[in-house]
C-alpha cells in the first residue's frame, strides 16, 4: 500500500492506494461517527463495511445521475435515515458517484464528512481527489458544485481487475494528461514504466501537490483541466459515443494543435501528444458530425472562462491557462481535426 497525503492544513487527508485498501474504511472514518450513508450504483460490484450502522443509497447509472434531482433525492434519504452533521457519507464508485455524493455531503446540514472509495481508474487518478464536487446542467458539465474535501480517499487497485475495458480506457485518458504537466519522471515513457499501483499513486501525488498549492482553482489548479475544455463541450453536445477519458484524450490533441496554431509549441511537441494518446489506445480525432460553432459556444461556458474563451495550453512555460483565444482559431483547429 502507498499513502499519499493531500496537504491542506486542518483539512489534510490521506489517499491510500493498493489492493484491498477498501477494507481499511472503518479505520479512516472521522472520530465519533455513528452512522454512514453509503452512496453507490447498482452496477458497482464492491461491498464495503464502514464498521458502524449504515444504509445503502443507490443513484442512477452513468453521467445522467449527475443532476440536481439526484442530490435532492440523496439528501432526503439522508434525513429519513437520521444522518447528522456528526456522521459520514461514503461514496463507493467512480467519478459520477464521488461527484454527486460529495456534493450532497457538502450541502446536507451545510456539510457532513465524506470518504471516497474509488473503484474506477478515472476516479482513482482524478475525480475522487481534490475536493471538487458537482453535478451537470443541460447547459454544461459541472456547472453546479462546491469545494468539499474528503476525510480520506481509498483507491483500491483490486477493484480495477473487474473493470470493463472501456471504463479502464476512460481512466487512461485522465492519466495521459499527467504526461504533460512537467513533473519529473512523467515525460515520455516515464509513467508507463511504473506498476499500476505506482502509476495511480504517482498521478495522485501530482494532483495532490497542485491542489495543495491552489485548493479553489484561483490559478495553478486549472492545469489539471488540461484537455477538458473540448472534452466537456463534446460531452454536453451529446458525447458522440465518447466516454469522459476518451473525450479528454481528443481534448489533449486539440489543445496541442491549438497551441501550435498560436505559435506556443512546435510540431514535435504535438507529436509527443499524439504518441502518448496512441500509447493508451485512445482516440485522437474530433468525431464526425460535430458542429464547430456549437462547440465554441459550449466552450465559452467553461468554468475557466470569464470574459473570453480560455484554454489550458502547452507552451514555453509549460501547461498554463491562456485567456482571450480567438474563436476563428478554435474553429479552424476543430476543422483540421475532423
Amino acid at each position: 500500500m502507498i499513502t499519499v497525503p493531500v496537504q491542506l492544513g486542518s483539512r489534510s487527508y490521506p489517499v491510500m492506494v493498493g489492493p484491498g485498501v477498501r477494507h481499511a474504511l472503518a479505520d479512516v472514518l472521522p472520530d465519533g461517527v455513528s452512522r454512514a450513508a453509503v452512496v453507490t450504483q447498482e452496477a458497482v460490484p464492491v461491498v464495503v463495511d464502514p464498521g458502524v450502522a449504515h444504509q445503502r443509497f443507490l443513484i442512477g447509472p452513468d453521467e445522467g445521475a449527475k443532476r440536481l434531482a439526484t442530490v435532492e433525492d440523496l439528501c432526503r434519504g439522508f434525513a429519513r435515515f437520521g444522518l447528522t452533521r456528526a456522521d459520514v457519507v461514503v461514496a463507493v464508485g467512480g467519478g459520477v458517484v464521488t461527484d454527486a455524493a460529495g456534493f450532497a455531503a457538502s450541502v446536507y446540514h451545510r456539510g457532513v464528512a465524506v470518504v471516497h472509495v474509488a473503484t474506477t481508474l478515472l476516479a482513482q487518478v482524478d475525480a475522487a481527489i481534490g475536493g471538487k464536487t458537482g453535478v451537470n446542467l443541460p447547459e454544461g458539465k459541472n456547472l453546479v458544485g462546491a469545494f468539499w474535501q474528503p476525510a480520506a480517499v481509498l483507491c483500491d487497485t483490486e477493484t480495477l481487475e473487474t473493470l470493463p475495458a472501456e471504463e479502464y480506457r476512460s481512466g487512461c485518458g485522465e492519466m495521459a494528461k499527467y504526461h504533460f504537466l512537467g513533473m519529473e519522471g512523467l515525460d515520455g515513457e516515464g509513467l508507463a514504466q511504473l506498476s499500476l499501483e505506482e502509476r495511480v499513486a504517482r498521478s495522485v501525488a501530482i494532483k495532490a501537490e497542485v491542489v495543495a498549492s491552489d485548493e479553489r482553482e484561483s490559478g495553478r489548479r486549472a492545469v489539471l483541466n488540461y484537455g477538458h475544455t473540448l472534452a466537456h463541450a463534446l460531452e454536453t453536445a451529446g458525447g458522440y459515443g465518447l466516454r469522459h477519458g476518451e473525450a479528454v484524450a481528443v481534448g489533449l490533441v486539440f489543445a496541442a494543435r491549438l497551441a501550435q496554431r498560436l505559435g506556443r509549441i512546435d510540431e514535435a511537441r504535438v507529436h509527443d501528444h499524439l504518441e502518448v494518446v496512441r500509447s493508451y489506445g485512445l482516440p485522437e480525432e474530433v468525431p464526425p458530425g460535430v458542429d464547430p460553432a456549437e462547440l465554441v459556444t459550449l466552450m465559452g461556458r467553461d468554468k475557466k472562462a470569464t470574459r473570453s474563451l480560455t484554454f489550458v495550453l502547452d507552451g514555453p512555460r509549460g501547461v498554463e491557462p491562456v485567456p482571450e483565444v480567438a474563436p476563428p482559431d478554435v474553429e479552424a483547429t476543430l476543422k483540421e481535426m475532423s
